[in-house]
């Protein structure tokens, strides 16, 4: 090969090896820059649903289900049920969140007893929301005021006002403009020398 078609060859060789070497360059950048992308899509997707869940410091929710009556309010009570109204309060920064809760249980009685047996509670409850972008597990638990009555027919009534507390879990959903829960929480109403134990077991809306 001649001097001068020598140096031709060499030179388109560099030139194609350039042009490679750019190629390899752009599709890594270009490449780059897609990853780049779709992690700022997914974080600003994610950012959004966080915000849009936590622009709710309030939130007021009724709940109702059923309540087991357990340990000695089981051998004289049928399984209840439960109403529960709340109001919760979301702080923007930390997990650990308040519910103020207004709840009635109320359970009739076994044997062909024609009576019942209520509580009416209100209680204030720390909540510990486990992080999470859908479906949220959490704990619950509180303590306050119970007002306890009791009616059988052809016998008479009472009521007595004693210290409560309780202590569960559920599951959150956030959906579009409220929340769904389903909850059960372990009840204890304290009174002179024993106590009522039961679960109400809920589904509830906040709004």
């Amino acid at each position: 090969m001649h001097e001068p078609e020598a140096a031709s060859y060499r030179g388109q060789s560099a030139g194609r090896e350039c042009f490679h070497q750019q190629g390899v360059v752009l599709k890594r950048s270009l490449f780059a820059a897609a990853l780049a992308g779709i992690a700022l899509v997914s974080l600003s997707f994610e950012a959004s649903a966080q915000v849009a869940h936590a622009a709710k410091p309030v939130q007021i929710g009724i709940a109702a289900g059923a309540s087991l009556p357990t340990s000695d309010l089981s051998d004289g009570a049928n399984t209840g049920y439960n109403v529960t109204g709340t109001v919760g309060f979301n702080p923007q920064l930390i997990p650990l969140g308040i519910r103020v809760d207004a709840a009635y249980n109320r359970f009739g009685l076994k044997g062909g007893v024609d009576g019942n047996i209520a509580y009416t509670a209100v209680s204030g409850n720390l909540v510990y929301k486990f992080p999470s972008a859908t479906v949220s597990p959490y704990a619950i638990g509180g303590a306050g005021w119970c007002h306890t009555s009791a009616s059988v027919t052809g016998v008479g009534s009472g009521n007595d006002n004693n210290f409560c507390w309780n202590a569960g879990g559920g599951i959150s959903m956030p959906l579009s403009g409220f929340d769904t829960f389903i909850e059960a929480r372990y009840t204890q109403v304290q009174s002179s020398g024993t106590s009522a134990k039961f679960v109400p077991i809920t589904f509830g809306v906040m709004f």
